[in-house]
């Protein structure tokens, strides 16, 4: 053994991630006389030896000797089958201060965050937000990240963070009893982030159709599909500027999101975010993967708005999974022995051309070739309460409305819904049960009856019904009425089938 060290027991604690949720977890190390050995107790098995050669070269790497001692580290509870190498630092600490090499007692009582890279250097992690929030919680104010990471994670109330580059530096500091020293101190906060992207509706020519729609969706929270060779872009990304700001609460779950990605470039703050993958794209670029511990892109698109350009392109498969988070706000993912939630209540817009031919190209589809293109929706379009045609407009035309105009408008009738949902657990019209809306929330007789002829004639089904009525609250709403008319039951009906020869639907 190095002269001078003893042998002991020593704690800390770090954090894991499962999905979202994040929790602490108490590392404990005990070291004996005998060879120099590290045995990690409470990893996943094949992480053990990862994680044990990242620590030893990392250790020898910042000038300090191995212990002559067989060392026991054991991480509580165990970590779930995927390591992501964020409790790397309180490990070596761990194993350090058990053999004496710094004092056991200056790493106690705090959460120790950060993956060891082999020249001693600590390295990011993603999903420091949850991370240090659970920390907080758990009654553990003092955090030692990845200096990369500090800005990150001093947005969690109560956190005091700091920051380290290097296994060395926290050594001697640790060794001198200076770490304490060493906080970060946030520079002033910049002015919070407008909802202006920099687009305007102004800049859509014609398209009032879908202009109006785009209003109603962002009031409603209702899922959206546009048909036709047209804008269908240029709208979807103008949406999240006539959404309202993001509240505390939805902004909190929307950075977490971002920092388990790894997005932590995203400004935090109230800007709804809008997603829009590829059709290309995987199913776990989609809905996120349990193996990398990483959301998808309808999580990205939490609380914000999820656009499929050309969505018959996508894959089947991926088209009929987000019908789930569609219906519960969040997506499941099961597999290596253990299940992960994300977060994704999102505002769908889809958008198809009417054939598989290519954009401005003369169609020379048969009938069965368009049903069979606009089929691959069949899963997802009985859940949209909201269609429009769209078209290249004439761009000489005159500007339509401005976002700000738009916004305010869905502001007023976001308030409206806000205050009749007050007391329940649902914030948007879109997600009223159909219970509720017989119920509770009952639109004028006269309103129920002509969509009830609708289901009647085969016009609209049993499960369209709702969705329509919840259309019809929205445009009660936008029109600062009290409860749906027939005039806003009509008007729904009419966003519903305004798109004609729709195949598929």
């Amino acid at each position: 053994m190095t002269e001078g060290m003893t042998t002991g027991y020593a704690s800390t604690r770090s954090a894991v991630l499962v999905g979202l949720d994040a929790r602490v977890v108490d590392i404990e190390a005990d070291a004996v006389p005998g060879g120099a050995e590290l045995h990690l107790v409470g990893l996943p098995e094949l992480s053990v030896w990862p994680a044990r050669a990242r620590i030893r070269s990392a250790i020898f790497n910042s000038g300090t000797a191995w212990p002559d001692a067989k060392v026991t580290v054991s991480i509580s509870p165990a970590i779930p089958p995927v390591y992501d190498a964020a409790a790397d630092l309180a490990l070596a600490l761990a194993t350090l201060a058990a053999s004496g090499v710094i004092p056991p007692k200056r790493i106690a009582g705090r959460v120790f965050l950060g993956e060891l890279a082999l020249d001693g250097g600590i390295c990011p992690i993603r999903g420091v937000l949850p991370a240090v929030r659970a920390a907080v919680q758990a009654g553990i104010t003092t955090v030692v990240v990845p200096a990369g990471c500090a800005p990150e994670a001093a947005q969690v109330p109560g956190a005091v963070v700091i920051p380290v580059t290097r296994l060395a530096e926290v050594i001697e500091r640790l060794r001198k009893g200076t770490l304490d020293g060493y906080r970060y101190r946030p520079p002033e906060p910049p002015a919070p982030p407008g909802q202006s992207s920099g687009v305007d509706l102004a800049d859509v020519p014609g398209n009032e159709a879908a202009r109006r729609a785009l209003e109603v969706c962002a009031a409603g929270g209702h899922h959206l599909f546009l048909i036709g060779d047209g804008p269908a872009s240029m709208l979807a990304e103008r949406l999240p500027g006539i959404l309202p700001p993001l509240e505390v609460e939805a902004a909190r779950e929307v950075a977490e999101i971002y920092s388990l990605a790894g997005r932590s470039d995203r400004a935090p703050g109230a800007r709804v975010p809008i997603c829009s993958p590829h059709h290309t794209s995987t199913p776990a670029a989609i809905f996120g993967s349990v193996a990398g511990n990483r959301p998808g892109a309808v999580s990205l698109a939490h609380r914000g708005v999820l656009h499929l350009a050309d969505a018959p392109e996508f894959a089947r498969p991926t088209l009929d999974g987000l019908s789930r988070p569609m219906d519960t706000g969040q997506v499941r993912i099961t597999g290596l022995g253990r299940t992960v939630r994300y977060p994704a209540r999102f505002t769908l817009v889809l958008d198809a051309r009417r054939c598989p031919c290519p954009e401005g190209q003369a169609c020379t589809c048969r009938p069965v070739d368009r049903r069979r293109y606009l089929g691959r929706l069949a899963l997802l379009l009985p859940r949209v309460a909201v269609c429009a045609p769209i078209e290249w407009g004439d761009r000489g035309a005159q500007a339509g409305e401005p976002s700000a105009a738009v916004a305010a408008r869905v502001v007023a009738a976001r308030v409206r819904a806000a205050h009749r949902l007050a007391e329940t657990p649902w914030r948007t019209n879109a997600e009223v049960p159909a219970l509720e809306l017989r119920t509770s929330f009952a639109a004028e007789p006269e309103a129920v009856e002509l969509l009830r002829s609708a289901v009647n004639t085969g016009l609209l089904t049993v499960e369209g019904l709702p969705r329509l009525l919840r259309v019809a609250w929205t445009l009660a709403d936008l029109r600062g009425a009290n409860r749906p008319g027939v005039d806003d039951a009509a008007g729904a009906l009419e966003l519903w089938k305004r798109a004609d020869n729709v195949e598929g639907r």
